[in-house]
C-alpha cells in the first residue's frame, strides 16, 4: 500500500510497512531547504503512521539535522544530559559511552511538556543487531476492552528521571549507573501524567507509560505493578509495534505523543551511535480536561 504527495518538483511515496504503525518515506532528501509542501506531507504522514522511516539520507550531518528539525517544528535540547559539543540541540547515544536504551519508553515523561516528535539519525552500525521497536500507544488504546479503556480513562502514573531506562538495565555495571546519575538525573523531575492522554493534532487516546513510570498514583505498589503490567503488555503485543534494520544515514522520525520505543541490545561490544534531536511538545491533556503537571525539580545532592 502506497499514498504519493506533490513535493515540489519531486513526489514524496509513503509505503505502510507495519499494519498499525509504521512507513517507510521515499523521494525525498532531508535538509534544511525542503519546502513547505514536502513539509506539511512529512508532518500529515507522521500523524497517520506515527513512526517514519527514512533511507539513504547519508549526506545530513549535525548541522543539517538540526537544519531540518528547525523546519519541522521546534527543537529543544535534553532537559538533563549536555548536547553534543559544537551541537544546538543534539543528545548523542553512543554504545561505548553507555548508551544503550534497551527499554521501553516514550523520550523523556519526566517532564510536563515532554517533546512531541524525535528525529533519530544513525551514524555508526553494528554488523549485526541494533534495531530499534517501535509501539503505536493509540493502537494499544484502541485495541483495549471497554471495561481497561474505563479504567485507564481514569488513572494518573508518576513518571520520574530516576527509573531512567538506561539504569534499569540488568546488566548495568557500576561505572555506566554512576555516569547515568552524573547525566540523567543531575537534576531530578517528579511529574504526573495522564495513563491516556488526548492527542493534541488527532484527538486520539494514547497509553503514556513506560521505564519512566514510578507507579500508577491511588493505588497500593503492589496493585501500580500489576496495572502497568497489564496496559504496558498491550502497548508491546507484537501487532502494535514495528521493527527497524539501521543503516548507517538511516533517519526516523516518531510521534512521541502516540509512541514507545525500545533498542535492541543484542549486539555485545560493537559499536553503535545515533544522534537524535527532539521538538517541544505540548502539556498532555486527559480525557476529563486535566492537565499534566511537574511538581519536583531539584538537583541530585547524591551525586
Amino acid at each position: 500500500m502506497s499514498t504519493e504527495v506533490e513535493q515540489g518538483v519531486a513526489s514524496l511515496e509513503v509505503l505502510k510497512i507495519g499494519g498499525r504503525v509504521g512507513a517507510e518515506v521515499k523521494g525525498v532528501k532531508l535538509s534544511g531547504h525542503l519546502d513547505l509542501e514536502s513539509i506539511a506531507a512529512i508532518r500529515e504522514a507522521l500523524l497517520t503512521h506515527k513512526v517514519l522511516f527514512f533511507r539513504n539520507q547519508g549526506h545530513l550531518d549535525d548541522e543539517g539535522q538540526e537544519a531540518f528539525a528547525d523546519l519541522l517544528g521546534e527543537p529543544f535540547a535534553h532537559p538533563t544530559v549536555k548536547t553534543k559539543e559544537g551541537s544546538r540541540y543534539i543528545l548523542e547515544l553512543d554504545s561505548h559511552q553507555g548508551g544503550r536504551a534497551n527499554a521501553w519508553h516514550t523520550d523523556i515523561t519526566f517532564i510536563d511538556s515532554y517533546p512531541s516528535a524525535s528525529i533519530l539519525r544513525s551514524v555508526t552500525v553494528p554488523d549485526a543487531g541494533g534495531d530499534t521497536v517501535w509501539s503505536n500507544t493509540a493502537a494499544a488504546y484502541e485495541s483495549l476492552p471497554k471495561e481497561l479503556q474505563q479504567l485507564a480513562d481514569q488513572l494518573w502514573a508518576l513518571h520520574t528521571n530516576l527509573y531512567d531506562y538506561a539504569a534499569r538495565r540488568p546488566d548495568a555495571s557500576e561505572d555506566e549507573v554512576k555516569r547515568y546519575q552524573r547525566t540523567f538525573a543531575s537534576t531530578i523531575y517528579e511529574t504526573e501524567h495522564p495513563v491516556v492522554r488526548v492527542h493534541p493534532e488527532t484527538g486520539e487516546k494514547s497509553l503514556v507509560l513506560g521505564s519512566f513510570v514510578k507507579k500508577i498514583l491511588g493505588v497500593s505498589q503492589s496493585e501500580s505493578a500489576r496495572l502497568y503490567d497489564i496496559f504496558q503488555g498491550h502497548i508491546t503485543s507484537l501487532e502494535n509495534t514495528v521493527r527497524w534494520r539501521w543503516s548507517a544515514g538511516d533517519v526516523v522520525i516518531w510521534d512521541n505523543r502516540a509512541t514507545q520505543h525500545i533498542a535492541v541490545n543484542d549486539y555485545g561490544d560493537a559499536h553503535r551511535v545515533v544522534r537524535r534531536v527532539t521538538l517541544a511538545g505540548e502539556v498532555p491533556i486527559s480525557v476529563d480536561g486535566q492537565l499534566s503537571n511537574t511538581y519536583l525539580k531539584t538537583p541530585n545532592v547524591q551525586i
